[in-house]
């Protein structure tokens, strides 16, 4: 069984490739992102995994430029978020270099970032922005390496930046994977420590039926928070999102965005306070 299983990835993976080469040039955004979406619930599909979206109205629009964080468990990670909405991934560069993989990634819209060159930050930050200003929602997962998923590390604080530079929402994702039947979480799909790929692959296909749940809170502004601020906001709400506290979650988000509120209106009445001791200017 997990043969055949692995007979369809590859085929599968295949298909995707050929769909890249010869279908993506000619294709509108809405298009690709259709069929990102229905290839990302067809590899769900094959490695027993159902996602589960709380937090959301239903047919609730996904916001248009804006930043999604999230937590990091798995490959898989990324698949799931597309199955919820087709967004462009930040991804370390090494992943460009890996065989298909790379190519896949480039073609759907990923951003690859240097890590190794600080100056390079300074380039995807702008790249960034300027999507996200399009209209684009990006992807980026703030701890910046996988977790088994019971707890949630300390958010970089870099790229944050770009949706406070853009005066743009961010938008807080928890995920989590449970066995279908208990309910309870499983580390079957986390790529963490020494595992390979391959490695968290068998681990995933030889598990039972997974549940993927993918939770969400209202956006954050960005508006008046610095980066460090805005940082440790988001990874408090997406640290609740990732447990299933939605509720939790939902009342941070809302006393967040009221203190960034807050705060704002008192930079206008200090600006404005400043202002009424200015001489008038003379002729």
């Amino acid at each position: 069984m997990i043969r055949l299983r692995k007979i369809a990835l590859v085929l599968h993976l295949l298909r995707g490739l050929l769909t890249c080469a010869v279908l993506f040039p000619w294709l509108g955004v809405a298009s690709r992102q259709w069929h990102i979406r229905r290839w990302s619930r067809r590899l769900l599909r094959i490695c027993g995994v159902t996602v589960e979206v709380q937090g959301l109205q239903p047919g609730q629009a996904a916001p248009r430029g804006a930043m999604v964080v999230s937590n990091h468990i798995s490959w898989l990670d990324i698949y799931v978020i597309n199955c919820w909405q087709p967004v462009r991934f930040v991804a370390k560069s090494e992943i460009r270099d890996w065989p298909v993989i790379g190519w896949l990634c480039g073609q759907t819209g990923t951003i690859f970032i240097e890590r190794a060159r600080k100056r390079d930050a300074h380039r995807v930050l702008h790249a960034i922005t300027d999507v996200m200003l399009q209209g684009d929602l990006v992807c980026v997962f703030p701890e910046g390496t996988t977790t088994d998923g019971t707890s949630v590390l300390p958010f970089h604080a870099n790229l944050m930046q770009a949706p406070i530079s853009g005066g743009l929402p961010v938008q807080p994702v928890g995920l989590a994977y449970l066995d279908a039947a208990t309910g309870q979480s499983t580390v079957a799909p986390a790529y963490i420590g020494d595992l390979t790929l391959l490695q968290t692959l068998d681990a995933i296909l030889r598990s039972p039926p997974i549940i993927a749940r993918l939770c969400f809170a209202p956006t954050l502004s960005a508006s008046s928070a610095s980066r460090r601020e805005l940082a440790e906001a988001a990874r408090e709400v997406v640290s609740h999102l990732s447990q299933g506290a939605q509720a939790h979650a939902a009342e941070l988000a809302v006393r967040v965005n009221g203190e960034a509120g807050t705060a704002t209106v008192r930079e206008g009445e200090s600006g404005e306070s400043a202002a009424s001791h200015v001489p008038a200017a003379t002729p």
